[in-house]
């Protein structure tokens, strides 16, 4: 061991676990981890222009490559700023770190400038929140969150870093690369699960969601092709498998298929498989109640502390979903011929995601999705934040395993951040950033880290002039009287080409494809303004009709 700063054997700790990203608002509270920095190329450096966005980078970073996206904010208004991260990555069980800067140890409790408990701030936000005094321990420190973030059911954790702390000179060496624990399911447990199964007349699965990787969409897809079971998505986890595998049903959430959620309530068996079972996805826990009469739960969940949570569940597995799976796919593939319900599923799908043009539409954005799947690869990824406008790409986008970066806390500004990282890890895949007029405003400023890092992406703003899914609330309860909601909004294009980025204006669905064709032509980051009529809110209804006007 060697004597170095707490901030060089933080470093050298990250480097030891794999860390060659981190994402960042600097600040003068960890200046001795940038200066390690400075003398390590093995990381990539990211700037970004603020610490929610630098956030939704690291999760969507974490998001993509299983291992914690990592991000370094300074105290109060960055860690503040930083908060909205960190519920995203807890939400979408997603791994993720978060360093913060601190103030010094000898002024704590003195709510000395931008001082912060950071332990009770993200108690209830993280996995796991701790402060490290002494930089000794910083191996150990740097370890347990990795364990902590990849274990289980992945997600945040949230380490304090004292600014004397980092410039203590300390013996200290890194702890070596942490790999998540794997979680063996019982055979037992397997072999009950298949018996309910085979007795059971309608059974449906939901998936997708914590430590869902490469291993549990190949199985996913083999075990519900081998038992004809409907693989329906849970909540924004569209490329939980493949849309064009057979027995893909589509996807839960706002506004999904009423033939699936008549499927759904008419099944007999559950079997829920790395999902949460949130109210996105079982629509208020209504679609599915709590106690869920006349239907069987079987639950496939990493977590223990999920298993048993909210839901009654018949048969709790506590496993790697890949591991239950691999075991189900083995049993079915015994068993007798596949139920025809699952090719049924998919049928109904399939009808379920064709756009129709829709009349007296200028701009029609189903068919704007359209023209992107003809032109689009397959293996596009598609980020996206919270706001009706991404109903036309749930509904109508083909996804594909690993392609969807969405939050399922329905956070606003998630998209182009998260497209962001993406494009920086993936340079070889095309990146779509989706953002609704008010989305792309809460974290735009992006644009500029995009350009500074050479980010090659497709940004589409699809601007309504307003908070879209607050205004159909608001029509819905209060007809007619609208407050608050209407938004005047900048030329984004112009904005677009301030930054540095190509950008066009469309505005009838005609010139969308041809404009998507002149922005696939280019490099870079290339940005489309959509400027849509807010009267239609959603794929399938209008705001007077949601109004009754």
């Amino acid at each position: 061991m060697t004597t170095k700063t707490g901030g060089r054997l933080l470093v050298d700790a990250l480097l030891e676990q794999g860390c060659d990203r981190i994402f960042t608002v600097p600040g003068e509270s960890f200046l001795a981890v940038l200066d390690a920095l400075h003398d390590t190329p093995a990381i990539d450096l990211v700037t970004g222009r603020q610490e929610g966005g630098v956030t939704f980078m690291a999760c969507a970073d974490g998001t993509l490559t299983g291992r914690p996206g990592v991000a370094f904010v300074t105290r109060g208004p960055g860690a503040t700023n930083a908060a909205i991260g960190v519920h995203v990555a807890r939400q979408d069980s997603q791994p993720m770190i978060l360093f913060i800067g601190d103030v010094d140890r000898g002024t704590r409790d003195r709510e000395a400038f931008q001082e912060v408990d950071f332990q009770a701030m993200f108690a209830p936000l993280a996995k796991w929140a701790a402060r490290i005094d002494d930089a000794a321990r910083i191996p150990e420190y740097v370890a347990r969150a990795y364990a902590t973030a990849m274990s289980g059911r992945p997600g945040p954790v949230v380490l304090a870093l004292p600014e004397d702390m980092l410039c203590d000179m300390v013996e200290g060496a890194p702890r070596p690369r942490i790999e998540r624990p794997s979680q063996d399911v019982r055979i037992e447990d397997v072999m009950a699960a298949q018996d309910l199964i085979e007795k059971a007349q309608r059974p449906v699965a939901i998936i997708g969601g914590a430590h869902w990787n490469a291993e549990a969409v190949a199985l996913a897809e083999q075990w519900g092709e081998a038992a004809g079971i409907p693989l329906v998505a849970a909540f924004r986890r569209q490329d939980a498998v493949s849309a064009t595998c057979p027995v893909y049903a589509g996807n839960l959430g706002y506004g999904p298929n009423p033939a699936l959620v008549a499927r759904v309530k008419e099944a007999d068996l559950l079997i829920v498989v790395g999902a949460r079972l949130g109210e996105a996805t079982t629509d208020g826990y209504t679609l599915i109640t709590p106690e869920h009469p006349g239907q069987t739960l079987v639950h496939i969940h990493p977590d223990p502390d999920e298993l048993h949570s909210v839901y009654r569940t018949d048969l709790a597995l506590c496993s790697d979903v890949h591991q239950a799976l691999g075991m189900l796919e083995l049993l079915a593939s015994e068993a007798a011929t596949p139920r025809p319900s699952g090719a049924e599923a998919h049928a109904a799908y399939l009808a379920w995601s064709e756009p129709a043009p829709r009349e007296g539409v200028t701009l029609d954005l189903g068919q704007c999705v359209a023209a992107m799947r003809d032109a689009l690869p397959a293996d596009s990824i598609l980020c996206n934040g919270a706001g009706n406008y991404s109903g036309w790409w749930h509904r109508y986008w083909r996804y594909e395993p690993g392609c969807q970066l969405a939050p399922t806390c329905g956070a606003m500004g998630y998209g182009v951040p998260a497209a962001t990282a993406a494009a920086l890890r993936h340079p070889d895949r095309m990146v779509v950033a989706l953002a609704g007029d008010g989305c792309f405003l809460m974290n735009g400023q992006e644009l500029a880290t995009a350009v500074q890092y050479g980010a090659s992406m497709l940004v589409i703003v699809v601007d309504n002039g307003g908070y879209g899914t607050i205004r159909m609330h608001q029509e819905r309860e209060y007809p007619g009287r609208v407050a608050a909601t209407g938004l005047i909004n900048p030329d984004f294009a112009a904005l677009a080409r301030a930054y540095g980025c190509w950008s066009e204006v469309v505005t009838r669905t005609e010139d969308f494809a041809p404009a998507l064709s002149r922005a696939m032509a280019g490099t870079g980051v290339r940005l489309l303004h959509l400027k849509t009529d807010i009267e239609v809110i959603t794929p399938a209804t209008t705001l007077s009709r949601i109004a009754n006007r």
